[in-house]
């Protein structure tokens, strides 16, 4: 059992990420991880420790950005070095961040197939890098330029295809949005809420309802079984 949340927002996300990891607590002792991005660009900080531990003042000074993504973890797959620590991320196509509760139970076949065929590199064992890898994968053979909805929709789908298992993933494109999806099966709880503030309307996704509730968020419903939800930078959601 792991924690992941999505935040896209109108002001700064770091505190509220925090904020949500550390009522998500309970899911995951071993490690922490938080990447936001922003007109500084990518910023990041993983490592083991609860949530307090692993980031301090300094460390929440430099997450800077009003986009982000988090992750709370408990070892299911892989092992407990801190380089396992979560969101994951891979340079192409464009930069992604992934973070994922759930298990993969072809996890040995797709890594050799991701290897071998789609010539892409795994650093670890942990069953996220091999989720992170399928869907830059798909992404990468369908995406021209600035990726559609309906592309990022269409490689999730093909994820779904490939990978089997039960997972609630939250993956942060760079420079485009927050990417948040559930296995055919629903084994793996999300949630979506919003934020009303005058013109603006924040977006969140995460892996438990008091997440929201602890930041005001409204909730607006469960992310359902094998939906994608595609939140732009801008603030515009889609979902299919």
């Amino acid at each position: 059992m792991c924690g992941v949340v999505g935040i896209v927002s109108s002001k700064p996300v770091n505190q509220a990420l925090f904020d949500a990891l550390t009522v998500m607590q309970h899911r995951g002792q071993d490690a922490a991880g938080i990447v936001t991005w922003g007109k500084h660009g990518l910023k990041q900080r993983r490592s083991n420790g609860l949530v307090r531990d692993v980031f301090r003042h300094r460390h929440m000074l430099r997450l800077r950005g009003k986009v982000g993504i988090g992750h709370v973890r408990y070892p299911t797959a892989g092992g407990s070095k801190s380089s396992e620590a979560q969101p994951f991320y891979v340079n192409s196509p464009y930069g992604i961040c992934l973070a994922h509760n759930g298990n993969l139970t072809n996890h040995d076949e797709l890594a050799e197939l991701l290897i071998q065929e789609d010539r892409r590199h795994l650093s670890t064992d942990s069953d996220s890098e091999v989720l992170l890898n399928v869907f830059a994968h798909e992404l990468h053979i369908r995406a021209n330029g600035h990726p559609t909805p309906d592309q990022v929709f269409d490689a999730v789908e093909a994820l779904h295809k490939r990978c089997k298992g039960g997972y609630a993933v939250v993956a942060l494109i760079v420079g485009h949005g927050v990417v948040a999806f559930r296995d055919p099966n629903g084994i793996r709880p999300l949630v979506v809420g919003e934020l009303k503030s005058g013109d603006n309307t924040d977006y969140m996704v995460a892996s438990e309802s008091v997440a929201l509730d602890v930041l005001q968020f409204d909730r607006l419903r469960d992310v359902k079984p094998g939906e994608t939800i595609f939140i732009e930078n801008g603030g515009r959601l889609h979902s299919r």
